[in-house]
């Protein structure tokens, strides 16, 4: 029998203020645009565990059940989020969802699919499967989509798997990509992890747990290359934006923004952002239209408390 929730998530204001902590600050930190919220909690009903999300239209996100595969759709604004798609109305078999990246031109939500080996494509108007895919075994991490096509990391073997996207989001076969160089390098359970396209989508930004580390990889010949200054211990999910690299340092509470040199072979520590509500946070989303200035909303993962029973997104400023 599917489960069905209605109910709207709760958002829990708090008057908590953004704590700041400067990690070997460099340059002058130049001012938000505007005054940013104060930290904000969306709780995500009904879910059993969590770990991705993902920026939708507008100030829409998509955020996943780790464990269930189930996906929340919720809105940074309205602060409320519900449950969205129900995997067991069309799959008897366990799902899963890691990393997520939405693909609002074609109304298309990608997910990577953990254990499963897997990457999972959902159509985002009607909350129906596209299709999926088997990668490989190890672990399915995380997503990024470019101009052709979407990107996946294996955190178990250096690999990388990319799936073409045609016009009108026609979905082709899946392409392996072998990592060489010094990312390649298998150092803990969990390696390859999160991941960005950067350099208008010539290159691919790979965070590695294993080695605390974000590395370019060329997505044409796996060659790859350390950002040197970009020192990560307990690195999960990246954002990039230009020259900006926010990275997601879970069991650290807190996410680390870089400035990137032009030529991505070095950043700089610009900001390390913490709340007090983050409780091993995972992937993160970026809104800029908000109406609050730049905000971040990153999911709880809580992965050091089995005893949690209610999971969340916090919203905080990007100081960007």
């Amino acid at each position: 029998m599917a489960r069905t929730t209605q109910n709207l998530g709760r958002v829990q204001r708090r008057t908590a203020m953004v704590f700041l902590a400067l990690m070997g600050l460099l340059a002058p930190v130049s001012p938000a645009t505007a005054t940013p919220p104060k930290d904000s909690v969306i709780v995500l009903d009904g879910a059993k565990s969590a770990e991705g999300i993902a920026a939708g239209e507008g100030t829409t996100f998509y955020a996943g059940d780790f464990q269930l595969g189930d996906i929340y759709r919720g809105d940074v604004s309205t602060g409320k989020a519900e449950l969205f798609i129900d995997v067991s109305d069309f799959d008897a078999t366990q799902r899963a969802a890691v990393g997520m990246k939405a693909d609002v031109r074609n109304d298309l939500l990608f997910v990577a699919g953990g254990g499963t080996g897997k990457a999972y494509v959902y159509d985002t108007a009607s909350g129906e499967p596209v299709k999926d895919y088997t990668l490989a075994p190890g672990f399915i991490n995380d997503v990024t989509l470019n101009d052709e096509g979407a990107w996946f990391t294996n955190s178990v073997v250096p690999e990388l798997y990319f799936i073409p996207v045609g016009r009108h989001g026609k979905l082709g076969e899946v392409q392996t990509l072998t990592v060489h160089g010094p990312a390649a390098q298998m150092a803990g359970a969990f390696n390859f992890n999160g991941i960005a396209a950067a350099d208008d989508d010539r290159t691919l930004i790979v965070a590695h747990s294993g080695l605390g580390k974000v590395f370019t990889v060329d997505p044409k010949t796996g060659e790859s290359a350390v950002i040197a200054g970009v020192d990560v211990p307990n690195v999960d999910g990246i954002l990039v934006r230009g020259n900006q690299l926010w990275a997601v340092q879970n069991f650290s509470n807190q996410i680390s923004r870089f400035r990137l040199a032009d030529d991505l072979a070095s950043g700089e520590i610009r900001k390390v952002i913490t709340s007090a509500d983050f409780k091993v946070p995972t992937t993160v989303a970026y809104f800029g239209n908000t109406g609050f200035g730049s905000t971040l909303a990153a999911v709880n993962a809580k992965f050091n408390d089995t005893t949690a029973t209610q999971y969340e997104v916090v919203l905080v400023p990007a100081w960007d």
